[in-house]
């Protein structure tokens, strides 16, 4: 259009609906000249014979301006409607893109899975529409050995597989738009990508500050049974749970052994690992399914038959196997644990600053102490 007809129309990636608008404007201009919607740009004004004229079509012109929002308004539509008819489908069939296990259902039951087993969160399922495509997108960059983050390409699948863990590259580049398709939030305001539109609500909360925090309402955040996928809003529930239906008590076990803080986040990690490698701690047998693993650990009372503490107080259990797990964060010391610190001899001391030895010498408490005890002699 530019070379042939010396049409330019504006902001083209902003038209929801190219399709129809060029349908709409090719019908408009049969009828009325085309000076009648378009601003003239005239090029080489300064040569006195070579001149082009350039026809400018933009959202300027009030009618230009309705049709865009028209059109926004029907993709709208039309993307709500398929949202909502894949939210309500139980028909669909997914493989997870890191274990290759299969889902059969809904497409939430996968996009959870991949979150909460393998880190790799791409959003709220509602909030996902062309689901299919979507996934489909990600696999093939995946099967091209290209790190969905970073976007490099590697030489196999071990050792893309590899960089993806150790650089927490498990989540998907925000700065691609080539997804930006694929979330609802685009579709919204015309012209508007999810991050101004972001951006304008976090505007609006700072231009609306205020002191006053009365009204305040704090969101529970769920924390996960160790052995099943059960949530609980506050953590009393899910020891409470952890008890009854497993037979495991964490604040027993922390006070029985004198867990300080360090010491519960390492077990914690151990028993993730060992669940999500579905193999026994207690009798260290590997199964086909956490399913499985559960029932032989309940059966044979192995839940609560802990490995020696050489065999989980290492360093490599202070990192998580899951992100952002809760319970990691709710748990604390507490005087009963500084207690068992001292009582253990495993209480950290801090040196005396001995860069000025002979003042700290007449100075020092332990003079004091040595004449008192002289003294009682």
């Amino acid at each position: 259009m530019i070379i042939e007809h010396k049409i330019v129309i504006a902001d083209v990636k902003l038209v929801a609906d190219f399709q129809r608008y060029i349908l709409y404007w090719r019908k408009r201009f049969t009828e009325q000249p085309v000076t009648d919607f378009c601003s003239v740009i005239r090029i080489n004004s300064t040569a006195p014979f070579e001149q082009d004229n350039y026809f400018l079509l933009c959202d300027v012109l009030p009618e230009d301006r309705v049709l865009r929002e028209e059109l926004q308004k029907q993709r709208l539509k039309e993307i709500l409607e398929q949202q909502q008819q894949e939210r309500n489908d139980n028909n669909f069939h997914g493989i997870c893109m890191f274990c290759s296990e299969e889902f059969l259902g809904n497409r939430s039951v996968l996009l959870n899975h991949m979150a909460r087993e393998h880190a790799f969160n791409i959003g709220l399922p509602d909030n996902i529409v062309n689901c299919n495509e979507f996934l489909c997108t990600l696999q093939k960059k995946l099967d091209n050995l290209q790190c969905l983050y970073c976007e490099k390409t590697f030489r196999d699948k071990n050792t893309l597989k590899d960089h993806m863990r150790k650089k927490q590259h498990r989540k998907i580049n925000p700065k691609n738009r080539e997804y930006d398709r694929f979330y609802v939030i685009n579709y919204l305001e015309l012209g508007k990508s999810w991050e101004e539109v972001q951006l304008e609500d976090d505007r609006e909360l700072l231009d609306h500050q205020e002191d006053d925090w009365s009204d305040w309402e704090e969101h529970p955040v769920s924390a996960v049974c160790l052995f099943c996928e059960k949530q609980a809003e506050t953590i009393e529930k899910l020891y409470v749970h952890m008890e009854d239906a497993h037979e495991f008590d964490l604040l027993k076990i922390k006070s029985e052994l004198g867990l300080n803080f360090y010491q519960q986040v390492k077990l914690v990690n151990f028993i993730r690992r060992q669940i999500h490698q579905c193999r026994c701690y207690g009798c260290h047998v590997k199964f086909k399914s956490k399913a499985d693993l559960r029932t032989h650990m309940e059966e044979a009372k192995h839940i609560s038959l802990l490995p020696e503490r050489k065999t989980w107080d290492q360093p490599e259990y202070y990192f998580p196997t899951y992100e952002n797990d809760t319970l990691l964060c709710t748990l604390s010391d507490s005087e009963s644990d500084l207690t068992a610190q001292e009582q253990n001899g495993t209480v950290t001391v801090i040196s005396e600053d001995t860069s000025k030895l002979h003042a700290l010498k007449q100075s020092s408490i332990l003079n004091q102490l040595l004449l008192h005890e002289c003294l009682k002699n």
